[in-house]
């Protein structure tokens, strides 16, 4: 029996987590009693929730936040408020998300303002806006113009929203009551006074997303300006919802020292030195204030986050979110002695956590007597949502004995706080998780290295001796008990360990233990780069996505420097994500680009430019003369040169010391890249035409619209183009020697591409045997990575290399199926780039790259 809508939606919302909807239109009406009528609203659903799934976070993640969105009613939600900016820049963006909430279930209340397009209109009339204090001035003139805005921009998102087949419900009027503000001073400016609920409850009871404007009425009927900041906090205030959110153009608050953003603030613990900061001044401060006398008025369970509006998704249901988020929290604390817990009771609960307590292999009280006869620190919040216990170690590295948390410490971001305390305290750490444990992800993502054995792992940060980790791993491999767990098998391959810490030494690579091998890698990683001499870089055609994804290694490479950005459409603005120093985009010219060769301002030139278009800036470069600067073009316009001038760029496959002596080098396609790596050390056992199916994700289609990144007409969609002859069949072709035929697809995901090759063999090899083959030939090589298993495309999205996996071989062994993946921005474009430029440099060759490939069996 269906008792309430609230209840179904929640069960549909679960189902469709669970199941998928199977059909791509349903639209129908379930009648839940006389006066409350239900659609179910399916049509886009399974879409939308696969998407989230693959894309922003785990199926655990997800599962997760929704049931704790779905556990409170309708309306506590979340408040969103926009600012009037993102209707006329984001509005596809913005309607977008709120479909997404919609479509699995979630109400949230809607509160827009539309400051910048009153003073538009005021300044087209000719009309200087007004404030006092920050406080528009608003006469009976500004206030037509406030009150037309407000409809127009309302009215805008609804109709953005109902196309996208969200019923959304415009209210306009009735839900604020105000007195003046200041009349004398401030003129038609309101005080809220009261929120009438009623418009919003009725709109979401009727299955509509409430779209509120900010505009307020007196008792007799006047209509009033007010902030829609203000009108957020109080509908906030009213609702008590789980959520506030505020949507602007930063993404959060940005820490004005290091221009990094701020992830979390945690009032309680912070907020007193927060504002000491030298960078917390003017709306910065006022705007933290604001918050926290907000949140002193709301649940601890509330929260506010100040978000892009790209990230509203990944902001509420992942663990890491992506904008500011900020709580009251409670302050934290650190203790030394049992005698110190003021509150034994709330330890032991925290401790019946811990999965051998909770399996009754150990007790709690037998883990505080032996508390008692060691030496220990234990973090933790008031009510001890999270523990943490490290203990001293044989080892020397300290070891993170306890991390337990509740579901409110994981929700509530406390698990962030107590590790970054942790982390101040303890330069180097090590500690084991259960390899099945759900929030391995989140240990991953904060640690420096890892090492998997019989169902659990070895995590550990800040040990930069690769003794000292051998010393790790072997007294963690003999501890842990001989069961196999069945999720890392062990077999002819298992994973030593991993590391993508940089050390003195250089960076630590993976390492295998497998059968005989039947040749080595005929061109190995040079050994360790000698120069470390700083390099000015001039990025010419930074706009794109691999331009954005270079500027970001760059900014952590040490020894690389911007000193130049080139782009046409962001001419002038200051270039963002770069921390080392403040750079403006320019527009450079032939002779700007001839002036700065002849000047020596570059070391190295990098071509982010569209096909057909690179070469009079290289010829300009070249008209000098000089002969001291290197040139990486990202394009495929030289990657077919016979001159010899031009070096193709492919450090894997092409010999390594030629790179490094060359000042043209070509970097490979990203197709390309994974392709020759995948067929390469099977060319020589090759019958006839290898096939490779190749799928991208849309961001490869690059910026500029058309149906390859138009995620509405990718949705639900695979699309094949250029079938033959594309110019990354020549590229393979050429570089192997050997014809391939490549088929490339684009798919509703953002970055990473998959191949599935099919190679005929001329004799007979078992899958054992190509794997061998695959394994000896990049020994040594920590960019690639070679897997037992078929590679998942969501396993490389944001990494830096390639994996190459699956090996079968068909019943005759005279054919074989190999599966490359591949991110397209990185390892297919920025990352390949920068391997590039540290062999030309002379720099170590995998310096400012992360070793960050994952091995799946």
């Amino acid at each position: 029996m269906i008792r309430n809508s609230g209840s179904l939606r929640n069960q549909l919302a679960r189902y469709v987590l669970k199941r998928g909807v199977q059909r791509p239109a349903i639209v129908s009406s379930i009648k839940v009693s006389s006066k409350t009528p239900l659609t179910i609203r399916c049509y886009s659903t399974r879409s939308t929730v696969i998407q989230l799934l693959n894309n922003i976070g785990s199926k655990r993640e997800v599962e997760q936040y929704l049931k704790y969105f779905t556990s409170v009613s309708q309306q506590q939600f979340a408040v969103i408020k926009v600012g009037g900016a993102i209707i006329t820049q984001q509005l596809p963006e913005l309607a977008s998300c709120l479909a997404f909430l919609y479509h699995v279930g979630l109400y949230p209340i809607v509160l827009h303002g539309t400051g910048p397009q009153i003073n538009e209109i005021l300044e087209s009339e000719g009309i200087e806006p007004d404030y006092i204090d920050g406080i528009r001035i608003t006469d009976e003139k500004t206030m037509a113009v406030v009150r037309k805005c407000f409809l127009e921009q309302n009215l805008k998102l609804v109709t953005a929203l109902e196309k996208m087949g969200v019923h959304a419900r415009p209210i306009t009027a009735g839900v604020f009551q105000a007195d003046y503000l200041d009349k004398d001073k401030y003129q038609l400016v309101g005080n809220i006074t009261g929120v009438n609920k009623a418009p919003i409850e009725a709109s979401i009871q009727a299955g509509a997303l409430p779209i509120l404007t900010s505009l307020a009425e007196t008792p007799s009927g006047q209509i009033l300006n007010v902030n829609a900041d203000v009108a957020a906090g109080e509908i906030a205030r009213v609702f008590e919802p789980l959520k506030i959110v505020y949507l602007n153009e930063k993404g959060g608050i940005i820490n004005g020292n290091t221009g990094e953003k701020v992830s979390v603030i945690n009032l309680d613990e912070e907020y007193e030195d927060l504002l000491k900061q030298s960078w917390v001044k003017y709306g910065t401060k006022l705007k933290i204030k604001e918050i926290r006398d907000l949140l002193m008025h709301l649940p601890r369970s509330s929260s506010v986050a100040i978000i892009d509006v790209n990230d509203l998704q990944k902001e509420l249901f992942t663990d890491s979110g992506a904008g500011t988020l900020i709580r009251r929290g409670y302050k934290l604390f650190t203790r030394t002695s049992l005698d110190d817990f003021q509150q034994p009771d709330l330890l032991r609960s925290a401790l019946n956590r811990d999965p051998e307590i909770a399996s009754g292999s150990t007790s709690v009280a037998s883990y505080l007597k032996s508390l008692e006869s060691s030496q220990f620190k234990a973090y933790g919040d008031e009510p001890l949502d999270v523990l943490a216990i490290i203990k001293e170690d044989p080892t020397g590295v300290p070891r993170l004995d306890k991390f337990l948390a509740s579901k409110a410490g994981w929700l509530n971001n406390v698990t962030d706080n107590i590790f970054t305390a942790v982390k101040k305290d303890y330069p180097a750490l090590q500690w084991t998780v259960q390899e099945d444990d759900p929030n391995t992800a989140w240990f991953f993502a904060r640690a420096d290295g890892s090492f998997a054995k019989n169902g659990k792992i070895l995590f550990w940060y800040g040990v930069d001796s690769i003794d000292k980790v051998s010393t790790l791993v072997e007294n963690f491999a003999n501890q842990v008990s001989e069961k196999q767990s069945g999720v890392f098998k062990t077999g002819s391959q298992t994973r030593s360990f991993s590391t993508r810490r940089p050390t003195p030494a250089g960076q630590f690579t993976r390492q295998f233990k497998r059968g005989l091998a039947t040749s080595s890698n005929p061109n190995p990683p040079l050994k360790k780069g000698t120069n470390t001499s700083k390099a000015r870089v001039a990025l010419i055609g930074a706009r794109g996505y691999t331009g954005q994804n270079l500027i970001s290694m760059i900014d952590k490479h040490p020894y690389l420097e911007l000193s130049h950005v080139s782009s046409r459409e962001l001419q002038g603005q200051k270039l963002k994500g770069y921390n080392k120093k403040e750079i403006v985009y320019e527009n450079l010219q032939i002779e700007d680009i001839k002036k700065m060769e002849a000047n020596n301002e570059v070391d190295v030139w990098v071509m982010a430019l569209p096909n057909g278009v690179c070469k009079p800036f290289v010829d300009a470069i070249d008209s000098t003369s000089s002969e001291k600067s290197i040139i990486i073009d990202l394009s495929a316009d030289y990657r077919f040169d016979t001159t010899g001038e031009w070096v193709y760029g492919l450090p894997e496959l092409n010999n390594r010391q030629k790179i490094s002596n060359a000042r043209k080098i070509s970097n490979p396609g990203c197709y390309a890249t994974a392709a020759q790596i995948a067929i390469s050390p099977l060319v020589e056992y090759c019958s006839g035409l290898p096939s490779v199916f190749g799928v991208s994700g849309y961001s490869g289609a690059g910026t500029k619209p058309s149906p390859k990144n138009d995620i509405n007409v990718l949705r639900d969609n695979l699309i094949p183009y250029s079938l033959t002859d594309h110019i990354h069949e020549r590229e393979i072709s050429s570089q192997l020697g050997l014809p391939v035929a490549f088929m490339p697809h684009v798919a509703q995901w953002f970055q990473g591409i998959s191949e599935t090759i099919s190679i005929p063999l001329k004799k007979p090899l078992t899958s054992r045997d190509v794997r061998n083959i695959y394994q000896d030939r990049y020994q040594g090589e920590q960019l690639i990575t070679i897997s037992g298993e078929a590679p998942y495309v969501k396993d490389i999205s944001g990494k830096h290399g390639v994996v190459i996996g699956a090996f079968a071989v068909n019943a005759k062994q005279d054919r074989v199926v190999v599966v490359a993946t591949i991110d397209n921005l990185l390892k297919g474009a920025s990352t390949q780039c920068l391997q590039n430029i540290n062999l030309a440099m002379k720099y170590d060759e995998y310096a400012g790259i992360p070793d960050d490939l994952v091995i799946r069996g």
